[in-house]
């Protein structure tokens, strides 16, 4: 949310109808809690909690320890007076280890409205970093005091009772992740294959031997008679990821290249653009109409009946990736 100056605000206020889920305060007599916590700096701090704990299959379970300080009158000293206030703290045990010298959180303080039948939540949505030297975190101004403590507003009710919460919601380490990367400097990026006496070729397909490029294996394969219906009429060429790397499951490979049946003759090559992702389920792209036959033999032929096919690469990507679970 901007304001008028153009600064950002990072607090957000909202109503909701679902109640916390870390930690939840009722307090039966507001008036009284007010009246007791004079003599402790205007705040109540509540017994532990845990939030944001990991359990595993072990003997042990381990917790982020927090607790939840309301100060029913603001946190004067943070510029709350007049204003309900509420903090979180870590318990300093939680930051012993080295491995959790510092923990991450996202914190949304919530205050019952009975008249409403929401809470009304405040939250700050910067993560805070809990740390030896930062143990505590929350905001001074969430509601005005004399806003919530008239009974006409819903937050005070039935005998001055009211209620308080807080979520605290520590992310989990990231484990799921890519790295994509686009290879537009390849070595040897350019393969050519010869296919012997053509015209007496008698099988549907051929593959070419395996060859690499963008450190993939890949193969060239070729339909002397066309690979659609109208057999007899065209040359089909296509490129493959070899079987021994074909794709894994969910993973895409982008191809940039170009694919030439060359001219004996001069530089009359007939070639296409190549600019796909190559899948699991689909390997191999290409074209069923690469060359009609009838221009193939009369152009594109040597004079030792050989046809000779190119690919060459210019961008091969490749992907490192979290494994999958």
């Amino acid at each position: 949310m901007s304001t008028g100056s153009g600064v950002v605000s990072t607090i957000v206020k909202k109503w909701r109808e679902h109640p916390p889920s870390s930690y939840c305060l009722k307090v039966d007599n507001f008036k009284q809690l007010e009246k007791f916590t004079t003599s402790s700096d205007d705040k109540y701090q509540s017994r532990l909690f845990s939030a944001g704990g990991y359990n595993w299959y072990a003997i042990f379970v381990f917790y982020e320890n927090r607790k939840l300080i309301v100060y029913p009158k603001g946190n004067k000293k943070d510029n709350g007076k007049g204003f309900i206030s509420m903090y979180v703290e870590i318990d300093s045990k939680s930051l012993k280890s080295e491995q959790q010298c510092e923990v991450f959180a996202e914190l949304i303080f919530f205050v019952y409205n009975k008249k409403e039948n929401k809470y009304f939540t405040v939250q700050d949505v910067e993560v805070k970093r809990f740390n030896a030297l930062k143990t505590v975190w929350g905001l001074r101004q969430v509601l005005p005091f004399d806003s919530f403590n008239n009974p006409v507003n819903g937050y005070v009710f039935e005998e001055d009772q009211c209620e308080f919460g807080v979520d605290v919601v520590v992310p989990s380490p990231l484990t799921n992740w890519e790295i994509l990367s686009f290879n537009e400097k390849l070595q040897k990026p350019k393969f050519s294959w010869t296919v012997k006496k053509f015209s007496q070729l008698k099988e549907h397909e051929y593959t070419s031997k395996k060859f690499s490029v963008g450190d993939r294996n890949w193969v060239l394969k070729l339909y002397p008679k066309g690979n659609s219906r109208e057999d007899d009429k065209w040359l089909s060429v296509f490129l493959h990821s070899a079987d021994s790397d074909a794709p894994k499951a969910d993973e895409k490979i982008f191809v940039q290249a170009k694919l030439r049946v060359l001219d004996p003759h001069g530089s009359n090559h007939k070639a296409y653009q190549m600019d796909t992702w190559h899948i699991e389920k689909n390997m191999g792209w290409g074209w069923d109409e690469f060359l009609s036959l009838d221009e193939l033999r009369k152009a594109y032929l040597d004079k030792e009946d050989a046809l000779n096919v190119e690919a060459e690469f210019e961008v091969v990507s490749a992907t490192k990736y979290s494994p999958i679970i």
